[in-house]
């Protein structure tokens, strides 16, 4: 499954069908992630989506019916009644699923509010005829492959477009930075909060540029090499603003090394498996911060601005938010599947997105298609409830620090930068590694205020952005999405509806995408 991930092909997009030209269908995944965060056009992008999901699900879909079921019979054999069951006893804690689902029903006022907001400016650019003015949206048109994170959008959605946003790549090249010195700039970050230095085998073998003579796997990533000596990060470093926040993320996952290095070998991870996770994120909340930015010399706008201060928590949500619920049901689909069978596979998955993320498909899917394998995590079997925990303590741990450092202001300006006591927060959650039970460990970084997982700190965060769209939003006869027979009808079965002209319209439209496949030419 995983090869058929790897080596699918797709066709380019020709607007120009009647054309006689060859056209070579090379198109790899890097092209596919380009395409959909570039494109504005809503029919090249339906292609797309469309050549993705219809020659890479279906070679795998039988595969993983049959690995599904091999699942279910080890999980039997260890005493478990299904694999669903088995996945969610790494978090050894029977109460943790309902917690989580509180905590996703607690954010999706917010979701909605956003996605209501992001439906509007989508509206006033391509139109009624692609999305419906109260409906869920179109998968297609979100920047993303799945939907997952709408930042590629942002031209299209934040606010005041007038006002600067936070990318400082500009200024990071015009002060002559290098690879070398935007890891020393993290490290200092750390050293700044009390925290360990790197150890001098980290820059000896580190690999933190490309390479040249040779071709290397470039996905940055944090390495433990279990020794107590050899810590390295793998990065091929290009100088802008996205690697000097992805060195900072992967540099906290080696300070998690470094302070439970000495457990024993069983306790030396997080002490669950969203932990190294939230809390490389929960720094990252504040380096990727106006605040810090300018602090360190990288932003030169003012910091205090209504319009500012929204345009950043704007980009925030379209990225945290956005993913919020796709996070929760990916692994909810497999619990599904495991429990009760493959038979409605794939309606059972757009069902799902349907329910929480209000997103629909571009074209009509059937279960002879697998869209759920289009996301690597799937096919490769790994398991996808640990970001959503990720997404909930990255906020928790990042509000604990802020208040160990006695911050003052909406939390989302908070910078832990230099501050000790921030640090100190970090270094007790750090050194027990996993030798104590995630619910101790909650304890210890709230201090003893609760133990649970829950999204009160990320609500907090986006108070000032809930208030401000509540006010956009005032005028919009549907907050969040009304779920029509015919946005049902794109991936159950064909069933009779009526003749209202909302419903004739759509099927118009289908029928006419069915009309065009024939010359390579989709219409959503």
């Amino acid at each position: 499954m995983k090869d058929i991930y790897a080596t699918t092909r797709i066709c380019p997009y020709r607007a120009d069908f009647f054309a006689n030209e060859i056209s070579y269908c090379d198109l790899d995944l890097d092209d596919v992630h380009t395409i959909m965060a570039r494109s504005r056009n809503p029919i090249e992008l339906a292609h797309i989506w469309r050549e993705v999901h219809n020659k890479m699900g279906p070679p795998m879909k039988n595969k993983f019916m049959r690995y599904l079921e091999l699942a279910n019979q080890a999980s039997r054999l260890n005493g478990f009644s299904d694999y669903g069951e088995e996945m969610r006893y790494m978090y050894e804690d029977i109460n943790l699923e309902e917690d989580l689902t509180e905590s996703l029903h607690k954010l999706l006022p917010l979701y909605k509010e956003l996605l209501t907001f992001v439906r509007k400016r989508l509206l006033q650019r391509y139109g009624d005829q692609i999305i419906r003015p109260d409906g869920p949206l179109p998968a297609h048109i979100l920047g993303n492959l799945w939907g997952q994170d709408w930042t590629n959008i942002a031209d299209i959605v934040l606010p005041y477009r007038d006002y600067s946003d936070l990318d400082v790549t500009d200024e990071i090249l015009r002060q002559g930075f290098t690879p070398l010195r935007m890891f020393q700039m993290a490290e200092e970050f750390f050293t700044s909060m009390g925290l360990k230095p790197m150890p001098p085998e980290f820059w000896r073998y580190s690999l933190i540029e490309r390479p040249n003579g040779r071709k290397v796997q470039c996905t940055a990533s944090a390495w433990d090499f279990c020794n107590n000596i050899d810590y390295r990060i793998k990065q091929c470093t290009e100088v802008d603003m996205k690697n000097l926040v992805t060195i900072h993320h992967e540099m906290a996952h080696v300070e998690y090394y470094l302070y439970y290095a000495d457990q024993p070998y069983l306790y030396r991870e997080g002490a669950n498996p969203g932990f190294h996770e939230g809390l490389a994120n929960a720094i990252v909340l504040s380096v990727f911060n106006p605040k810090h930015l300018w602090r360190v010399g990288l932003f030169n706008n003012s910091t205090d601005t209504i319009e500012t201060n929204i345009n950043f928590l704007m980009l925030m949500a379209l990225k945290k938010v956005a993913y919020a619920p796709f996070a929760f049901l990916i692994d909810q689909w497999r619990y599904q599947i495991a429990e009760l069978g493959v038979n409605r596979m794939n309606a059972d998955w757009w069902d799902l997105r349907l329910r929480y993320q209000g997103i629909i498909p571009p074209v009509p899917r059937s279960e002879a298609h697998f869209d759920a394998g289009t996301k690597r995590h799937v096919p490769a079997d790994l398991p996808y409830m640990k970001y959503f925990v990720a997404l909930l303590l990255e906020f928790q741990i990042y509000e604990a620090m802020c208040r160990a450092g006695r911050h003052v202001g909406p939390l989302h300006t908070c910078d832990v930068y230099r501050s000790r006591e921030a640090g100190r927060v970090l270094m007790e959650v750090m050194r027990v590694g996993r030798s104590k039970h995630w619910r101790e460990v909650m304890k210890i970084l709230t201090r003893g205020e609760t133990d649970k997982i829950t999204a009160d700190a990320m609500l907090n965060y986006f108070q000032p952005l809930i208030l401000w769209l509540r006010e956009q939003n005032r005028d919009e006869r549907v907050v969040g999405w009304t779920t029509y027979k015919e946005d049902k009808a794109l991936f159950q079965p064909l069933v009779l509806y009526g003749t209202s002209s909302v419903v004739r319209g759509r099927m118009f439209v289908l029928i006419t995408a069915l009309i065009f496949t024939k010359f390579n030419f989709v219409l959503a």
